[in-house]
């Protein structure tokens, strides 16, 4: 009996995370090909039900610009997701949260690496804001960590 309420849990389980991924979209990722701090953001989004499609290029400049994010929310990694770039160590529950209410913007940005960010994991880390960026570089404070 035990086992067979463990196989249907271990389904239950399976089912809902291959749900999950089907309903979220890929994110393609422009990172450099030394970055470690990208990497471990990619391990979260990853743990958080994302397919992620890795795109190593040598100038993040250049692939920010080309997805139409300004340079002063800049960091290490630029991504596209659906029809939204999200620069940065940018949590994935926040991702989730753009994704449903789909507001009217460029994409989520969290400026620089600031710790305790997904990827930069410091204990005790000042607090940092997601920020969700407008087409024309106007901000708003869209989660706070």
């Amino acid at each position: 009996m035990k086992y067979h309420l463990r196989s249907l849990f271990l389904i239950a389980f399976m089912g809902s995370a291959s749900v999950l991924a089907q309903t979220l979209p890929k994110v393609d990722i422009y990172k450099s090909p030394t970055c470690g701090c990208c990497g471990k953001w990619i391990e979260h989004m990853q743990k958080s039900g994302f397919i992620v499609e890795i795109h190593e290029v040598n100038n993040i400049p250049a692939s920010r610009k080309k997805l139409g994010m300004p340079d002063q929310f800049g960091s290490c990694h630029t991504s596209r997701i659906g029809d939204y770039v999200v620069e940065g160590h940018v949590p994935a529950t926040d991702i989730q949260r753009l994704l449903k209410e789909k507001p009217k913007a460029l994409g989520l940005a969290v400026p620089s690496m600031p710790p305790g960010s997904p990827g930069m994991d410091i204990p005790n880390s000042p607090p940092y804001d997601t920020l969700l960026v407008q087409s024309d570089g106007t901000t708003r404070v869209f989660a706070k960590h």
